[in-house]
């Protein structure tokens, strides 16, 4: 009970003195610094002095890094970007910041450097991530030669020889130019026979398979592209690839990324990554995946909220977001923005904090949780 009013005293020292705080927040780098400038400067400094060591803890256990939250902050006000000039590729119907199917990693990396992150995909290779504070974020698959033989982006990088854009172009002129959809691919004996009327359609153009997606929100216009070489496509023999430790990693990282990457998109700062809260994910998707349900509660009737408080995660405002089933984190995070409530925690402004955990059922079906909060 004592600790609760030296809680609350503390909480009121804070309060009366927020505007000096507001001001040391802005120009300190570390706890440390934050807590010892209180401790010098306000009018009750043997109150304080008391209170010091209890400052510190309550935040650490909040999860208060000053340091994490200013990176953050820099990076929302940093000035825009240089747009990108896009040239019309030369060898390939598309191409993506300039980077077509078939150039040399070594060429890719000496014009943008090395990838923010290398995670593995469904192809059984990687996806290199180039972006700079997830402007310009597009993804390259190598194959086993170093050339590149997938690309992907949710942003306005690419460039066609037939005119199709990412923000511009219809799901009803993409149809024009490019014909009608895939509606069945084979993997090995197994011909699966593709969703109609999705909201995304597969092309079979040159020899490479291009997944346009659409944004159902912005009048079905271009929102994405994901283009794979026929080779690692076909070479691919399973619609669901068989679930390994990293596989769950590449999964949570790239939709991680592609969240922030949307949020770049409407001027939305970015997040951080939380390994705390993604393992409350990871524990959801795996108890889902494990007992074959698919809701926000558990099967104990816990809610996301509930979860998060017994997982400590301190939290004033959270939410989640669920998929299920998808190929890839690329299909999930797609899907995910054509859902009104997902798309709205996607881009929630006031989320500080993401955590994405991934599981996969006894058929190699991956389930994913996505748990956003602030605090």
């Amino acid at each position: 009970m004592f600790r609760f009013f030296r809680l609350i005293a503390i909480l009121f020292l804070i309060y009366i003195s927020w505007p000096f705080i507001a001001k040391q927040l802005d120009n300190s780098d570390t706890q440390a610094d934050f807590v010892s400038s209180l401790k010098e400067t306000l009018v009750v400094p043997e109150t304080i002095s008391v209170f010091y060591e209890d400052i510190q803890q309550i935040l650490k256990q909040l999860g208060f890094q000053l340091d994490e939250i200013q990176q953050v902050q820099e990076k929302s006000k940093e000035a825009p970007q240089e747009k990108l000039e896009l040239t019309s590729p030369s060898e390939q119907t598309f191409s993506v910041h300039n980077v077509e199917l078939g150039n040399e990693k070594a060429d890719i990396e000496h014009n943008l450097g090395i990838a923010k992150r290398v995670s593995v995909n469904e192809y059984g290779a990687n996806w290199h991530a180039y972006h700079e504070n997830y402007h310009d974020f597009f993804m390259v698959m190598y194959d086993e030669k170093n050339k590149a033989a997938g690309l992907y982006t949710n942003q306005d990088l690419v460039a066609s020889t037939n005119g199709i854009k990412i923000g511009s172009s219809s799901k009803e002129s993409v149809r024009s130019i490019l014909g009608e959809p895939i509606t069945k691919i084979q993997k090995g004996m197994v011909i699966y026979q593709l969703q109609e009327d999705s909201d995304n359609d597969l092309f079979l153009s040159e020899d490479s398979y291009v997944t346009i997606f659409y944004d159902k929100h912005e009048n079905n216009t271009v929102t994405a592209i994901q283009i794979v070489s026929k080779a690692i496509e076909e070479n691919k023999k399973d619609f669901y690839t068989e679930a390994t430790q990293t596989l769950k990693e590449g999964f949570e990282f790239q939709m991680f990324d592609l969240t922030n990457a949307t949020r770049v998109n409407h001027q939305l700062p970015i997040l951080t990554w939380d390994d705390h809260v993604r393992e409350t994910a990871r524990e959801h998707s795996a108890d889902m995946a494990e007992n074959d349900y698919f809701d926000h509660k558990n099967l104990e009737g816990q809610t996301p909220f509930d979860r998060m408080k017994e997982d400590a995660v301190a939290f004033h405002t959270a939410g989640e977001n669920l998929a299920y089933g998808q190929l890839s984190s690329i299909f999930a995070h797609e899907g995910l923005m054509n859902s009104l409530g997902h798309r709205e925690n996607i881009l929630r402004q006031d989320y500080e904090y993401l955590g994405v955990g991934v599981a996969f059922n006894e058929k190699s079906q991956p389930y994913y949780t996505q748990n956003y909060y602030a605090n």
